[in-house]
């Protein structure tokens, strides 16, 4: 569900006057996609018709989105009970129900949060929802120049990195092709942090459902987000700057400490793996 933001969800995407000037309306967003297989009302009709294309091939995109939203309440949730207290989002998305802040500040009021995305839809949602919250905070910068984030004015004012940070990089380092050497870019955060932080990881895969999912990569090859997925052993070793993995490793999203094993059904149509990491 779209979350109130202040805006008219009805009225939402025909009124231009709060649109970034820098938006791109021609060619559908990966985030504002999957604010769609979410139930979100936070897109355009260029999303709305490249995601009914890719649910038309994989009805288990919605499965994807949903399973992965879970798996990071249950990681950010695994985070502060093991006494993290700064959470920074990477490729963040939408605002939609259910996220950082909300679960980290229910039993933690100060917890600090920071957003990062590229897609100026979701920053300036992201920021007016954030507009009264001094723990959390928006910026709108590329997570593939890990510098830029680290040492951004909002990331310093907000993060403590003497202090362990759960980094979250969920469903975003497929959309990073292996010319930009999404390993290199993960350990460009793993070394800011200090011992006792975590790496919150789930990336997409091909793995069960190769030819309709080559398809759908085909999609997204139209949209502002090309697609590149990995296989478990890929993903793993993303996740080397880390000495050690939270049981149970990588395994799909759903299989990750879930609350109830019913929830877990068919673990491979949530299409992805995930874990998380820890920095002794």
């Amino acid at each position: 569900m779209g979350m109130a933001d202040g805006h008219d969800p009805a009225e939402w995407s025909r009124n231009a006057d709060w649109r970034p000037s820098e938006v791109d309306t021609k060619r559908a967003s990966a985030a504002r996609m999957y604010d769609y297989y979410l139930g979100g009302s936070h897109n355009f009709e260029v999303d709305r018709v490249k995601a009914k294309e890719v649910l038309q091939v994989l009805p288990e995109a919605r499965t994807f989105a949903r399973q992965n939203r879970s798996f990071l309440r249950r990681a950010v949730e695994y985070g502060v009970r093991h006494g993290v207290r700064q959470f920074l989002d990477l490729g963040s998305g939408l605002p939609t129900a259910g996220n950082v802040h909300e679960i980290a500040q229910r039993t933690v009021p100060d917890a600090r949060v920071v957003y990062v995305d590229n897609e100026p839809v979701a920053v300036t949602h992201s920021i007016d929802l954030l507009r009264n919250n001094p723990y959390a905070t928006c910026i709108q910068e590329d997570i593939l120049r890990p510098n830029s984030v680290l040492h951004h004015p909002e990331t310093t004012r907000l993060i403590d990195f003497s202090q362990p940070l759960m980094v979250l990089m969920c469903a975003v380092l497929h959309f990073v092709s292996a010319e930009r050497h999404p390993a290199e870019i993960v350990r460009g955060y793993s070394d800011a942090l200090a011992s006792g932080s975590y790496l919150a990881l789930s990336h997409a895969t091909a793995t069960d459902y190769p030819e309709r999912l080559a398809r759908v990569i085909e999609i997204y090859q139209q949209t502002q987000n090309t697609a590149h997925l990995r296989s478990r052993a890929e993903t793993t070793a993303m996740l080397a700057p880390f000495e050690h993995l939270v049981f149970p490793g990588v395994v799909y999203t759903p299989e990750w400490r879930p609350e109830h094993w019913a929830d877990v059904g068919n673990p491979a149509e949530s299409l992805a793996f995930a874990a998380v990491a820890y920095l002794p």
